[in-house]
């Protein structure tokens, strides 16, 4: 079976094959294409990988290459990661956002609608290929802003693209662990858009504990959402929100804290893996070694500023380990060998949330088989999470206007609408700003 990487010589790939290496039997991937547009760091990821394969028998074979086409043709499974722009248009998109005062985050805020409207051009063009050049392949999107990203391609690829992500199964773990139960056997009631949602309840043996959790202070302020948001805060809301809610509901904080940070996520990671590819560059360089020493203090320093804000603390050692490449391994596993499963996954709606369109790419928990991912039926949203969903999604679809018509207006409006950008002044500013630096956003006229 062959699976096509695109964004091949992304940091995260080796996350992947690591995945890969411990699959066993029938129906698994015995092939890996790699795709970028660099072929430099396509070299070095390329040398991680082959020291991670180098004592495992039978280990996928892997190619890389520069050509879409080529990666695409005959392809199983495309597993899409792609960053447009690179980082140092991540880090262009924080500091014109923090400029004007607004969050300026790689999915939430100005700064995802910036991303969304240079990325959603190229993920459906790349959609275009797949279904003409493997019409019958499974598209895995990873590709940030997630939901936006899988919804765009889903207008050509039906329900043959489905988003992943790595929040809400490291969440639902948390909670899992916190309560001594076995995750692997817990049902996670999660709701919302991606970077969006909220655990609702998790039941264990049928039994509902969360509950529990939420009547104990000390047990809830235990864990990571606990010392994020505040147990007062989470008994208010009767629910465990998705880490990234807590640039919504302390923005002010959060703003302030990135305005004053040394240097931001972007521009922080930007330095990082240009050092990276560097080292693994050099002659000698042991690129495992490398990489996972990168990997690691990538990991501990996620979310640093929101942590600093509310005092939380350092990451716990458990929650340092990532996660979406199971959550993808799954996936595959349970289409190509209708291993059925249940998965928190972006989807289109299907009537799963009454407020919101059809077509539209919600994250729930999903039945997956050799027919691909299905939403199983959810209780309604609470009104205060009801609101802020239709208000993101709203703003989604003005950005998705936007890409398709190249209009500069709908491009506004999507600034304008979202409830972390309060001006539509500023939302003029925004579009000002990021037409200016980002030659991807030059089609918005």
């Amino acid at each position: 079976m062959k699976l096509t990487i695109l964004g091949g010589g992304g940091f995260r790939v080796p996350l992947v094959y690591g995945a890969l290496l411990g699959d066993r039997g029938e129906g698994r991937v015995t092939e890996v294409v790699l795709h970028d547009l660099d072929a430099g760091r396509l070299s070095a990821v390329t040398r991680v990988l082959a020291e991670q394969a180098a004592r495992v028998e039978d280990a996928p074979r892997v190619s890389a290459t520069t050509d879409l086409d080529e990666a695409l043709r005959g392809a199983d499974f495309v597993f899409s990661a792609i960053r447009v722009g690179g980082l140092e248009g991540r880090a262009e998109d924080e500091r014109v956002a923090l400029a004007e005062g607004v969050l300026g985050q790689e999915t939430v805020g100005a700064g995802g609608i910036a991303y969304g409207l240079r990325t959603v051009p190229v993920a459906v063009d790349i959609a275009r290929r797949v279904a003409r050049l493997a019409p019958d392949a499974w598209v895995i999107n990873f590709t940030n802003p997630a939901g936006l990203v899988t919804e765009a391609m889903s207008r050509h690829l039906g329900d043959r693209v489905i988003g992943i992500c790595d929040s809400p199964v490291g969440l639902g773990r948390r909670i899992a662990r916190v309560l001594g139960a076995d995750p692997n056997e817990a049902w996670i009631d999660y709701v919302g858009l991606n970077h969006l949602g909220w655990v609702r309840g998790l039941k264990i043996a049928g039994r509902d504990e969360l509950p529990r959790l939420l009547a104990d202070p000390d047990l809830l302020g235990s864990f990571e959402e606990g010392k994020l948001f505040g147990v007062d805060w989470l008994q208010s809301l009767g629910a465990i929100p998705n880490e990234y809610l807590h640039y919504y509901y302390f923005n002010r904080e959060a703003v302030r804290a990135y305005q004053q940070a040394e240097k931001t996520r972007g521009a922080f990671l930007a330095d990082q893996q240009a050092r990276f590819y560097d080292e693994v560059g050099a002659p000698g360089a042991k690129a495992l070694d490398v990489w996972d020493r990168t990997r690691a203090e990538r990991e501990a320093t996620y979310m640093s500023e929101n942590r600093e804000t509310a005092g939380a603390g350092e990451r716990d050692a458990d929650d340092l380990s990532g996660g979406y490449e199971k959550v993808a391994l799954a996936l595959m596993r349970a289409i190509a060998r209708d291993e059925r499963t249940t998965l928190i996954l972006n989807v289109r709606n299907q009537g799963t949330l009454a407020v919101l369109d059809h077509d539209a790419v919600i994250e729930v928990p999903c039945l997956v088989d050799a027919n691909g991912a299905h939403p199983v039926s959810v209780a309604p949203l609470p009104e205060h999470a009801t609101g802020l969903v239709c208000s993101v999604k709203a703003v989604e679809q003005e950005v998705l206007a936007a890409a398709e018509s190249a209009s500069r207006t709908s491009a506004v409006k999507a600034f304008a609408l979202h409830p972390l950008v309060d001006s539509v002044n500023v939302a003029r500013k925004l579009v000002e700003g990021y037409t200016s630096v980002h030659p991807g956003l030059a089609y918005l006229k």
